[in-house]
C-alpha cells in the first residue's frame, strides 16, 4: 500500500499480533462463529495487518464482520455444500458464509486436487465479503503450488464512459512460490484504488490523488483533493485514453468465473452485499520439476530487482516485496492501530464481555 494509507508512526498503537488474533477470535464466537471458524478469520485478518494490507485486516474488517454477523446479514454458521464436482472442478454454495473463512476451505478442496490432477478449481457462489484475496492465494505456496483467488463484488466502481457504477472493485490474486526470494504475490482491485483506502484516507485526513475517483457524474477528478462528501470510484486507468477498458474487461473476467460460472447473478444484476468467488491451485510439479522451477523464479525475480532505478527511486521492487518486509517488522516489532481502532476494540471487548488486553 501507497505510505499515505498508514498509520503515522507518531500516533500508532502498536499491538503484538498474537494478542491481537486471540482478541479477534473471541470476539468473533461471541457473535455466533464457530471457534475453529473463528480461528480462520482472525488469521486472515492478522495476516493482511501483518503484511502493511490494513483495508482488509482487521482495523478495517473486523467492525464490519461482527456487523454482518449479528444483523444476520452474514451467516456465522453456514450449511455451505459443494453442489457440483468433477475431479479437477467444484462449484459450491456458500449459504450466506463469510468468504475469509469459507474461500481457505475451498482453496483446501483445489489443492487436493491439484495434487490428484494437477489443477484444482473452484467456484463460490452465494457468499460474502472474501478479506485479501493474497492470503487465499498464498495458501497453495506451501503446497509447491501456484494459487489463484478472485472476488466478484457489487457494483461499487464506475465502467469505462458511464456515469453509474457497473462492476465491482473484483480483486485478483495469483501467489507464486520462489527458492530463496520473497515469493511473487499479486493483489490488485480492478478499480484504481479500493473503496476501503477511500475510507482510510478520510480517517487519517490525506488528500486522494488524481483519477482515482470521479463526481457524480462520471466525470474524473483530475487533481489531488480531500475525499469529497459524495464521489464515485473509477477503474484501474482511469479513462478510456488511459486504458480504463483493461480493468473494466478483466472485472468482467472476474463475475463470469467468480459468479456466471456457479450459477449467480453478477455485477450490476447482482443483489446487494452478495459476493462470488473464484479460487484455483496450480501444481508446479505438474509442469515442470519443482526445484528447477524456484531457481528460474530466484533467477527471474533477482532480475527484476537488480533492474537499475529510475531517477527519484531508490530500487526495483517486484509484487510481494514490500509485504513481506512489513511482515518480518510487524511480526518483531508489533502491528500499528490507529486509536480510533484501539477505541473500537476496547468498546466492542466490553460490549460482547471480552477481556482488552491488546496495551499490555
Amino acid at each position: 500500500m501507497l505510505e499515505q494509507f498508514h498509520v503515522p508512526e507518531d500516533i500508532a498503537v502498536r499491538v503484538d499480533h498474537v494478542a491481537l488474533h486471540t482478541a479477534v477470535t473471541v470476539l468473533l464466537t461471541r457473535v455466533g462463529v464457530p471457534n475453529d471458524d473463528a480461528v480462520l478469520c482472525a488469521d486472515a485478518l492478522v495476516s493482511a495487518d501483518l503484511r502493511a494490507v490494513e483495508t482488509h485486516g482487521v482495523s478495517n474488517m473486523l467492525r464490519s464482520y461482527i456487523s454482518g454477523f449479528t444483523s444476520g446479514q452474514i451467516n456465522p454458521r453456514p450449511n455451505w455444500k459443494i453442489t457440483r464436482e468433477t475431479a479437477s472442478c467444484a462449484t459450491i454454495d456458500c449459504d450466506e458464509g463469510l468468504g475469509t473463512i469459507l474461500a481457505q476451505k475451498a482453496m483446501d478442496i483445489a489443492i487436493d486436487k491439484a495434487r490428484e490432477t494437477g489443477a484444482g478449481l473452484v467456484s463460490m457462489g452465494n457468499g460474502r465479503h472474501l478479506g485479501m484475496a493474497a492470503y487465499h492465494a498464498m495458501k497453495a505456496i506451501p503446497h509447491d503450488m501456484i494459487g489463484q483467488c478472485m472476488t466478484a463484488c457489487g457494483p461499487s466502481v464506475l465502467v469505462t464512459d458511464s456515469a453509474e457504477n457497473g462492476m465491482g472493485t473484483n480483486p485478483i490474486a495469483v501467489a507464486a512460490p520462489a527458492g530463496e526470494e520473497p515469493p511473487f504475490v499479486f493483489d490488485a482491485a480492478m478499480s484504481m484504488v479500493a473503496n476501503n483506502k477511500i475510507g482510510l484516507a478520510r480517517r487519517l485526513g490525506t488528500k486522494i490523488e488524481p483519477g482515482w475517483i470521479a463526481d457524480d457524474e462520471g466525470v474524473p477528478i483530475l487533481e489531488r483533493v480531500d475525499v469529497p462528501e459524495n464521489f464515485k470510484l473509477l477503474p484501474a486507468g482511469s479513462t478510456r485514453e488511459l486504458g480504463s477498458h483493461k480493468a473494466y474487461s478483466m472485472a468482467v473476467v472476474v463475475d463470469i468465473l467468480g459468479g456466471l460460472l456457479n450459477g449467480s447473478p453478477a455485477g450490476v444484476i447482482a443483489p446487494r452485499g452478495h459476493n462470488n468467488h473464484f479460487v484455483a491451485a496450480y501444481s508446479i510439479d505438474a509442469f515442470i520439476d519443482v526445484a528447477e522451477f524456484k531457481s528460474a523464479m530466484d533467477d527471474y525475480l533477482r532480475a527484476l530487482r537488480n533492474l537499475r532505478p529510475a531517477r527519484g527511486k531508490e530500487r526495483v521492487i517486484y509484487a510481494g516485496v514490500p509485504e513481506a518486509e512489513a511482515d518480518l517488522d510487524r511480526r518483531a516489532n508489533g502491528i500499528p492501530l490507529h486509536p480510533e481502532v484501539i477505541d473500537w476494540f476496547e468498546s466492542a471487548c466490553a460490549e460482547h464481555g471480552v477481556h482488552f488486553d491488546l496495551l499490555k
